[in-house]
């Protein structure tokens, strides 16, 4: 496969050997490269994690004459239009996007800085945290666990010896299932606060016994942090190996998710990573996420979160098996809507959590997806996983805007009229975005 940086009008070639060019007329950094026929085949014969990483690998060099990218489906110009112009938002300070269609890497650009006023531009290369993204990736690591044999997803909580403890003794019943799906029984987001004044969480989790039954174990859905990084701790306990260690062994190296990491230093050691902000100004960086790694620990570049959404897909069966992913993908527990306050919240109905992973219905189609928020920094997933189709998205402010540009991605995939779910024209009665179309 190969990755060349270009800047300017763009194109794509899908036969093998023939780069799938990337660049758009606005402002920005995009990457053009290869990923059908050569990765697929690869991955097929691929035995090695460094075999399969190898794969994967990229090399930078200027295309010789692109042309405009559009395929039947989306239109790309649009959306990298639409793209710049959120970025003229003064909450926006820097954002990176990648889409796969139809199983293929389409689509990474950077726009804006990664610090305000620096001049340092946001590349498909530059690194974000992943917020709740990293969710789904102790949940995947889980799941390919029991897939081996190695745990069972029905065990309760207690018999892995963590040192969660739950009202009641509630941990002998609650099973790593629901523990990786919310159902602990405890109130949402229990003692985050104490997580982020310093504490050590498992000094947290041991304490969370004390509070009063929320609901049912196993019956209700609570979103959690602090509890649901007891995941940290069974794979540890089950592989003898630090988290960290087993997530880039198992998926980041195999994947070829050379820019991935667990943990603060990860991010701060890239050659190019984004500074939190709020508006525009930069904020300190804080560990407290980065103490909880399944909850909240995972950085990279969009480049490699389009590949982790990808294998997401089933794209990737070598690392990621079908099996693995229904499992993961499967829902558990119904949701409110996620958000909840926005336009584009309320469109995606029937909402419900798997493991690790959320559910949508949009307009009558299944998607999977997530999104994350800590300190400075935003981040989504969302994908069509029987149509392998989605959009990713990295940004390094607390704006919610960009939220909206999923919808109008899927609104071009599916034929839909593309409504303006960033409100970026015009806005609906009572200031809501996402009511009115956009001219095309």
């Amino acid at each position: 496969m190969s990755l060349n940086k270009v800047k300017g009008a763009g194109g794509r070639r899908w036969k093998l050997g023939l780069p799938l060019v990337l660049a758009f007329a606005a402002g920005g950094t995009a990457y053009s490269f290869a990923t059908a026929d050569a990765g697929q085949a690869a991955e097929k014969t691929a035995v090695q994690p460094s075999m399969r990483a190898a794969s994967y690998t990229a090399s930078v060099a200027a295309p010789t004459n692109p042309v405009s990218f559009h395929s039947a489906r989306i239109d790309y110009a649009l959306l990298d239009q639409r793209l710049a112009r959120l970025m003229a938002q003064k909450d926006m300070v820097g954002l990176s996007v990648g889409v796969v269609e139809d199983g293929r890497i389409s689509f990474v650009k950077g726009y804006g800085e990664t610090v305000a006023g620096s001049g340092d531009p946001v590349t498909p290369k530059t690194v974000f945290r992943w917020a709740s993204l990293s969710k789904g990736v102790a949940a995947t690591v889980v799941a390919e666990l029991a897939q081996e044999g190695k745990l069972s997803l029905d065990t309760p909580v207690s018999q892995m010896r963590t040192s969660l403890r739950l009202p009641g003794g509630a941990e002998s019943r609650v099973t790593i299932a629901d523990l990786l799906s919310h159902r602990t029984g405890i109130v949402k987001n229990a003692y985050d606060d104490r997580l982020e004044d310093g504490e050590d969480p498992k000094i947290i989790r041991a304490s969370l016994g004390l509070l009063p039954s929320y609901c049912a174990p196993a019956n209700c859905y609570t979103y959690q942090n602090v509890a649901f990084d007891a995941s940290t701790e069974i794979v540890q306990r089950v592989t003898g190996l630090d988290y960290g260690e087993v997530v880039h062994e198992k998926l980041f190296a195999p994947l070829g998710m050379a820019s991935a990491s667990v943990g603060r230093a990860g991010i701060e050691s890239a050659a190019s990573w984004a500074r939190p902000h709020a508006g525009q100004r930069e904020l300190p960086m804080k560990d407290a996420y980065y103490r909880v790694p399944a909850a909240g620990g995972v950085n990279s570049s969009i480049f490699d979160l389009a590949k982790w959404m990808r294998a997401q897909m089933g794209a990737v069966p070598s690392v990621l098996s079908g099996a693995a992913l229904e499992t993961l993908h499967r829902p558990r527990v119904a949701t409110p809507p996620h958000g909840g306050r926005g336009a584009s919240d309320r469109a995606l109905t029937d909402a419900t959590y798997g493991l690790g992973w959320r559910d949508f219905n949009y307009m009558g189609h299944a998607l999977v997806g997530h999104r994350g928020a800590v300190d400075g920094y935003r981040s989504l997933i969302l994908f069509d996983a029987q149509a392998k189709t989605g959009i990713v998205m990295l940004w390094n402010s607390n704006s919610n805007r960009p939220v909206g540009a999923q919808l109008e991605l899927f609104d071009m995939f599916y034929g839909l009229p593309v409504f303006d779910w960033m409100g970026l024209d015009k806005m609906a009665p009572g200031g809501g975005a996402g009511r009115l179309p956009i001219a095309r």
